[in-house]
C-alpha cells in the first residue's frame, strides 16, 4: 500500500484515470480515460498472450499500434491546447 500524501496535498480524482475491462471474444480489452476522454486500449489476445497497445498520441482519436509499448525512446507528448 503506497504511503499517504505529505499534508496539504490533497488528491484529485480527476487525475486518476478510469480503467474499463471488457472481454470481446476471448481477448481482453482495456479501456484508459482520463477525464471521459479514451488515450489508450491494451488488448490482450487469449492466443498469443502478448498484448499491444493502441495510443491516441496527439488527442486526435486517432490510434497507433504499439507492439510493445516498453520499448525505444518515447519522448513527453501532452496537449496543450485543444478546442
Amino acid at each position: 500500500e503506497p504511503p499517504p500524501p505529505p499534508p496539504g496535498y490533497e488528491l484529485d480524482p480527476a487525475l486518476e484515470p478510469q480503467v474499463t475491462i471488457l472481454k470481446r471474444g476471448t481477448d481482453t480489452v482495456e479501456e484508459y480515460r482520463l477525464n471521459g476522454k479514451l488515450y489508450m486500449i491494451k488488448v490482450t489476445p487469449s492466443s498469443t498472450g502478448i498484448p499491444y497497445y493502441l495510443v491516441d498520441n496527439r488527442g486526435d482519436g486517432n490510434f497507433v499500434r504499439y507492439d510493445n509499448f516498453d520499448s525505444g525512446l518515447r519522448p513527453p507528448m501532452w496537449v496543450i491546447f485543444s478546442f
